[in-house]
Formats: structure tokens, C-alpha cells, sequence
């Protein structure tokens, strides 16, 4: 199956370039892609540099718009069948897509393929964070491979908060249907398509080997999620979703400690 990184592109990041590179230097060369709704002149240079190809979705910047346009351009224009949406604050190790493409030989129903990850800071330095240690342990149940196609393993490492990184996702789009990303959130329309994923037919597929790394700082949506309590808001609907609203609480009071470990 051809895959495709399709990276988002938001106004101008002084991290795309490293995010370029990484994807540039992959041990298994795989197809890239640019997309933005807010084009100019930081972008354009490194897509020159690189050799890419630049796609600008006409209209008012959403994340949910952002992403789909990112996906449909690779499934459309690229004739892609594996999407990653990479965020282009984050670097990938350099065999993501080696470790991807075995995955997508051995597990011909792979829906979704993920990773470990690691946290950096802005100048790239590692950060060792207890949320990141508690996501491995909410995701032991997907390294049961031959069963990561059932409903509950898959579940099981998005009932307790989201333990599946965002940015080491690839997507199966032929069997995820499209559009891929299908609700208005701000924070947690990742975690709310994988619900969603969980309960169609299809394998997750977690290689518990940190295959990218995540940037904190101080610009990015995260970050503003947390500041203006819209993180709190969003999760806290997703577990009423989820659990009997008691039961919610008491998990969103055990969960807000990760709101500090920014994970």
C-alpha cells in the first residue's frame, strides 16, 4: 500500500524545517506532502528546498477542515492509501515507515498504526514526563496483537484518557472511510475519531518503540488548550460519552494531573 506524510502547515513554524527533515531522512523513503490554509513565504522556501509539493485549502483555518483536506489530498492528488497527518512541530525516528510498512504486510486489516513516542522541548531536548509512562501501561493490551482487532483491546487504551499519541498515527483510509475527522473539538477530535475507529471492523496496530517525538512549547494549540481550560471542558465530555457522568468525574479529577504534564 502506498503511504503518504501529509503535513499540516500552520502560518509560520520555525519547527517545519526539522519536521521535513525527518521525514526526508526516513531508512524507508516514502511520499510527502505539505498542506496549509495559511500559505507564505516560510513555507514556500522549504518546499523548495525539499522538492515538495505545497496543496492550500482555500478558507478559514479548522482543525478538523485542516486535517480532512490534508487526508483527502493524499488519498486524491497522491493516490495514497496510508495516511500519516504529520504536525509540523514534531520529528519522526528514522524508521517509522519501516516499521509501518511491516505492519501493514503482517496485518493486511490494520486500521490504524501507531507508537511509542518521546516528548521534546523547544531546542529538542528530551523531557521525561509520568504521563507518558502511564500511556504505555494504558496501552498494554494493544500489544496483544492478535487480538487488536476487537472492539475492547482497541478501547481499552481510550476509556481512561487518550493513550495513543496523535501525530505517530497512520490511517488506513480504506477502511476508515472518509471524512476521517468528523466532529468540531479543538483538542480531542483525535481521540474521538478512534473511538470511532474502535468500533469499525479492523486491527490496531501499536509498536511500542518511540518511532517520533512530540514537541511542547509555548506557542502551540496544546498549550493554549490548557491555558484557556478548553482541554478540561473537551475531555470531560468525552468521558461523559463514556462512563455514567459519577464515574466521569471521578476519572476527570485523577486525570487533570496530565493537564500539568502537558501529555
Amino acid at each position: 500500500m502506498k503511504h503518504t506524510f501529509a503535513i499540516c502547515a500552520y502560518k509560520e513554524s520555525p519547527y517545519l524545517e526539522s519536521c521535513v527533515s525527518s521525514l526526508i531522512n526516513q531508512s524507508e523513503p516514502s511520499d510527502i506532502i505539505i498542506c496549509t490554509s495559511t500559505p507564505n513565504e516560510l513555507i514556500d522556501s522549504i518546499s523548495k528546498k525539499y522538492g515538495l509539493d505545497v496543496y492550500i485549502r482555500n478558507g478559514e483555518s479548522s482543525l478538523k477542515d485542516d486535517w480532512n483536506f490534508a487526508v483527502d489530498t493524499a488519498v486524491y492528488a497522491r493516490k495514497a492509501e496510508l495516511v500519516t497527518v504529520a504536525h509540523q512541530d514534531d520529528v519522526y525516528r528514522r524508521d517509522y515507515v519501516r516499521e509501518l510498512m511491516r505492519a501493514g504486510e503482517k496485518y493486511p486489516d490494520m486500521i490504524l498504526f501507531t507508537s511509542g513516542s518521546c516528548t521534546i522541548d523547544k531546542d529538542g531536548r528530551e523531557i521525561s514526563w509520568l504521563s507518558e509512562r502511564i500511556k504505555r501501561v494504558l496501552r498494554l493490551l494493544l500489544r496483544l496483537k492478535g487480538l487488536a482487532d476487537r472492539s475492547f483491546i482497541k478501547r481499552s487504551a481510550l476509556m481512561f484518557g487518550n493513550a495513543i499519541c496523535c501525530p505517530s498515527c497512520t490511517y488506513n483510509i480504506r477502511l476508515t472511510g472518509q471524512p476521517l475527522f468528523r466532529d468540531d473539538a479543538d483538542f480531542v477530535i483525535d481521540w474521538l475519531t478512534l473511538l470511532r475507529l474502535s468500533s469499525l471492523p479492523g486491527r490496531f496496530i501499536c509498536i511500542e518503540k518511540e518511532l517520533m517525538c512530540y514537541r511542547v512549547h509555548p506557542a502551540s494549540a496544546t498549550e493554549k488548550n490548557i491555558k484557556n481550560n478548553n482541554r478540561i471542558k473537551e475531555e470531560y465530555g468525552v468521558f461523559l460519552r463514556i462512563w455514567p457522568k459519577h464515574f466521569a468525574a471521578l476519572i476527570m479529577k485523577l486525570y487533570g494531573f496530565s493537564s500539568k504534564a502537558y501529555g
